[in-house]
């Protein structure tokens, strides 16, 4: 499949469409990476969006999305609002002519990417899920160990991505804006990491300890593969980590094992071979390999290294947790 790629006599322009803290991080990277590209800034207040668009270098600053969408100067759109408005918002760009590419998590139904992603395809438009967790050194780190025999055949996968998060009083807390709790809105990034480490999930199941609140902050995810590997997710803002928030993960062989520290510090393999991954720090995040991918298809017309039918099963796996049907 082959994507309309950006006229080599025309500027990317990327409007960004909601101006909250996830906008300024990835207008920031954009600029490292690319400072030939236009940027413009959308917010239901035009206030706001020059605010932002004076900070952060842009061109333009609207003062409703639909505006922005429309305007033809825009060639990509970024939808970083809060989720409940991420699909409409998407169905307009696609149908306006503009790649898109959508804050996590992307919809509130995998099924949602039935519509939009044949949408896009139709359109030869870019339909992208800015997940960066799957550009992130450890990512691949981990897959290579798994998928190299090695610590032998996989038997268990233990994460640990439990962190203390204190309430921010925003649309995290209403579930009419977020649709769910603390694994749909930051634990899809570790479904997106189970999806993508070599292993083929088949089978997802969810526990809640005790409730507190009427969006859950933690979640025990247990996924099984056709592999046989049993993976465990344990995802929370609730535990107080020591060391500001370091942790330490494991992968289990039948020759040998795989520690990682969970942000992606380090990855220790002690197998058949032993060796120590460090990550390239301006990458560890994900997020400058993201954008260096999208921008280069955007440009390019080719498909991404994460493509929308990953996002569709990412957000599989957190349905399947929650038991959604």
């Amino acid at each position: 499949m082959n994507y309309h790629p950006i006229s080599p006599d025309q500027k990317v322009h990327i409007t960004f469409l909601g101006c909250g803290n996830i906008t300024a991080v990835h207008a920031k990277a954009i600029k490292k990476i690319n400072q030939n590209i236009e940027l413009s800034f959308a917010s239901r207040t035009l206030e706001k969006a020059r605010i932002y668009s004076l900070k952060y270098k842009g061109n333009y600053a609207y003062g409703s999305y639909e505006e922005a969408i429309e305007s033809p100067n825009v060639n990509v759109v970024m939808i970083n609002t809060p989720p409940h408005l991420h699909f409409d918002l998407a169905k307009k760009s696609l149908e306006s002519g503009k790649h898109v590419i959508v804050e996590k998590p992307p919809f509130f139904r995998s099924a949602d990417f039935d519509i939009l992603g044949p949408l896009a395809e139709k359109n030869q438009l870019h339909l992208m899920v800015a997940e960066n967790y799957f550009y992130r050194p450890l990512r691949s780190h981990i897959k290579s160990a798994v998928q190299s025999g090695l610590i032998g055949q996989p038997l268990f996968v233990q994460i640990n991505a439990t962190k203390l998060q204190k309430s921010k009083q925003d649309w995290r807390e209403e579930k009419s804006l977020n649709g769910y709790g603390a694994l749909f809105e930051g634990g899809i990034h570790w479904a997106n990491f189970v999806n993508n480490i070599g292993l083929s999930v088949s089978k997802v199941t969810g526990f809640q300890p005790i409730r507190q609140a009427e969006l859950e902050r933690s979640m025990q995810v247990v996924a099984e593969t056709e592999e046989g590997a049993i993976i465990n997710l344990l995802y929370s803002w609730e535990v107080n980590t020591l060391f500001f928030g370091l942790r330490l993960s494991r992968i289990y062989g039948t020759e040998g094992s795989v520690t990682f520290e969970s942000n992606g510090l380090f990855t220790f393999i002690r197998g058949r071979k032993w060796s120590v991954k460090l990550p390239v720090f301006s990458k560890i995040t994900g997020n400058k390999p993201m954008w260096e991918d999208f921008i280069h298809c955007i440009i390019t017309g080719v498909k991404p290294q994460f493509h929308w039918e990953d996002a569709k099963r990412d957000l599989w796996y957190v349905e399947q947790a929650y038991k959604i049907n």
